[in-house]
């Protein structure tokens, strides 16, 4: 184990929230293997909930021999697999009242100052770094399709019937694409995996003025304090990640 991926330090966190019976979310938080994950089930509680539990199993139990490509591959081979299991699953099972189970799984990787984003759906991945935020992650979703046509307004588009729907996700469909973004790894840097549950509650200005604060753990309760403040109507997950 390098010595960088040690010195980080993560913690993660799940509510089910105000409204929903259940809660279909999952994190991974393996500060000794450097890989943290997000996944948001969809299908249903049973499916969802069983969807997005597989995908964290899954890399969970992935070896963390090798440089970071390898284990990058690894990671996105697995995820290909899990992505044929689930889309497989229901088309064998006759008469099945819930035509869907998926989830949505957005990965980080790290070793030494070096990280990769592995992500499928719209749960996010965040950087903090010198008193900014950025969104490392691209949403998988009809309304970031509609931005990104220029077709509407950021206005109209979020109010847009279908504006959540996504277009990607783990067991959706037969055919899987992942989006990977690389990037170099600084001191001082905090990193945050969210469901959309959780981003969609708060500003960015209250995500980042959570991410400033000195530990994974004050991070992550200030985040849920604010967003279990509020309507809390999604489930609700989070892992931090910082030095």
């Amino acid at each position: 184990m390098t010595a960088l991926t040690t010195a980080w330090r993560s913690a993660g966190r799940s509510e089910t929230g105000k409204v929903r019976p259940r809660n279909e979310d999952a994190f991974l938080d393996c500060p000794q293997q450097g890989l943290w994950a997000v996944a948001d089930g969809m299908g249903g509680h049973r499916n969802g909930a069983l969807a997005s539990r597989l995908a964290v199993e899954r890399l969970a139990e992935l070896p963390d021999a090798g440089d970071l490509a390898a284990r990058l591959l690894a990671v996105r081979q697995c995820l290909h697999r899990l992505n044929r299991q689930l889309s497989q699953a229901l088309t064998i099972t006759a008469n099945c009242p819930e035509p869907i189970m998926g989830t949505t799984v957005v990965a980080l990787l790290m070793e030494d100052d070096r990280a990769a984003c592995v992500w499928a759906g719209d749960s996010r991945c965040y950087l903090w770094r010198r008193g900014r935020l950025y969104q490392l992650s691209r949403d998988h979703s009809l309304l970031q399709q509609l931005l990104d046509a220029g077709q509407l307004s950021p206005a109209q588009a979020a109010a847009h019937p279908g504006a959540h729907a996504l277009t990607r996700a783990i067991g959706a469909s037969e055919g899987l694409q992942l989006d990977v973004l690389e990037f170099s790894v600084q001191p001082g840097d905090a990193l945050l995996l969210a469901s959309d549950g959780l981003y969609q509650s708060l500003s960015p200005d209250a995500l980042g003025a959570a991410l400033s604060l000195p530990s994974a753990g004050l991070v992550l309760s200030r985040l849920f304090d604010a967003a279990l403040d509020g309507p809390a109507r999604d489930n609700l997950s989070a892992v931090v990640i910082r030095p």
